[in-house]
């Protein structure tokens, strides 16, 4: 690893090595600011972190050669587990990169650590063909594309495509929650994002992985998804899937696609079943069994930005979604961050936004509210507990 510090240690005569050690211990000092510890923060205490692959399959590519396989369409999981931990794991799914939930737009506390520092749990979600988990069973054909300005308009940063290769200031949302002076910001965030190949039969092979982690036992046994964009899907999808009751909860961040239940006269009537990018973000229909699982959750909440109207197509899926959650004695709600929760300038990644405390504040105060913030060690937790 390169390090300035050793560098100067090293090109140091050895007469001067104690004058040297200064400069070094000044250049770090100098360098640092951007890394420094915030001394007003609980520490992050950790038990242990590490990863997994789980679920997928080992197929025999060549008939020929049966006893040479790929392991593949596997989910990967990232996890970090604090040392006296509450009894919820929160399982952040991306729908873009697991980055998204590792940082602030300025490269501030994201999601990750905020939630690390309140003892929770983390398990960071790659679905099978995605970011690190992207050995695919079939073959697989990437056709490049002008991503970076649509991605503009897709994460609701402005009304807009912007005209020019990078937004001006006059394109943004007036209000928008990002840093736009911050020449880094926008290119760090396009260029951050993973392939996500949108269609219904990787949904499929997603939510069959995940069903496999959450039943397995591996993220606990008290589960809430965070999800951002169609990773919302996906945890409803997965919700459905799994055979065991460990799943409590999900918040979905700008959810786009909801599952419906086949056969009740208020699904839509265009519920999806190709398999193909045409139902890549639903409305996808479900046995009524699965779509009753949702509602034996302890709560969910479909989370939306700033700037989205009631016609929006997927604000108004899920407005039904939760209605028909409810419906089957579920605990469903819509919470709209610039309306209900006055929360101007959010966009479709809130939790990565500028005032992203103040969306996990509300997240706080969901998890204390479906009594999912308990710790482990309920008598020992008062040391750390800040709520």
């Amino acid at each position: 690893m390169y390090n300035d510090n050793n560098v100067l240690s090293k090109s140091c005569p050895r007469g001067l090595m104690n004058y040297c050690s200064l400069a070094a211990l000044l250049l770090s000092a100098a360098t640092s600011g951007a890394l420094a510890h915030d001394s007003r923060k609980e520490p992050i205490v950790l038990d242990r972190s590490g990863g997994f692959v789980i679920g997928g399959k080992v197929v025999p590519i060549n008939p020929a050669t049966p006893n040479r396989t790929l392991s593949c369409d596997h989910g990967y999981v990232e996890y970090f587990l604090p040392a006296n931990p509450r009894k919820t794991s929160l399982v952040m799914w991306h729908s873009s990169s697991t980055q998204v939930w590792q940082n602030r737009w300025d490269g501030g506390e994201g999601y990750k650590d905020m939630f690390l520092r309140r003892d929770y749990p983390v398990y960071l979600w790659d679905g099978p063909r995605v970011g690190r988990a992207n050995w695919s069973c079939e073959s697989i054909t990437y056709t490049p594309s002008s991503r970076d300005q649509g991605n503009f308009t897709a994460w609701n940063m402005g009304p807009a495509v912007p005209v020019g290769l990078l937004p001006t200031a006059a394109e943004w949302w007036p209000d928008v929650q990002f840093p736009t002076t911050n020449p880094q910001a926008w290119p760090a965030a396009t260029a951050s994002r993973y392939d996500e190949f949108d269609i219904e039969r990787n949904i499929e092979i997603e939510t069959d992985a995940a069903a496999i982690a959450a039943d397995s036992g591996k993220l606990g046994n008290s589960i809430v998804y965070l999800t951002n964009s169609a990773g919302g899907l996906r945890a409803m999808k997965t919700t459905g899937k799994s055979q065991k009751d460990n799943i409590k909860g999900i918040v979905t961040y700008e959810s786009i696609g909801y599952v419906f239940p086949i056969g009740d006269p208020e699904s839509p009537a265009n519920l999806c079943t190709d398999p193909g990018p045409a139902c890549a973000f639903g409305p996808l229909g479900v046995p009524l069994a699965e779509f009753k699982k949702l509602a034996k959750l302890k709560s969910i909440q479909f989370v939306w930005g700033d700037h989205r109207a009631e016609t929006f197509t997927y604000v108004a899926q899920s407005r039904l979604c939760a209605k028909l959650i409810n419906k089957y004695g579920g605990h469903a709600e819509v919470l709209k961050l610039g309306d209900d929760a006055g929360l101007k300038g959010s966009t479709h990644i809130p939790f990565a936004d500028m005032d992203n405390d103040k969306v996990a504040g509300l997240l706080d105060k969901f998890l204390k509210k479906a009594k999912l913030d308990g710790y482990v060690n309920d008598d020992d937790h008062g040391w750390r507990d800040h709520h």
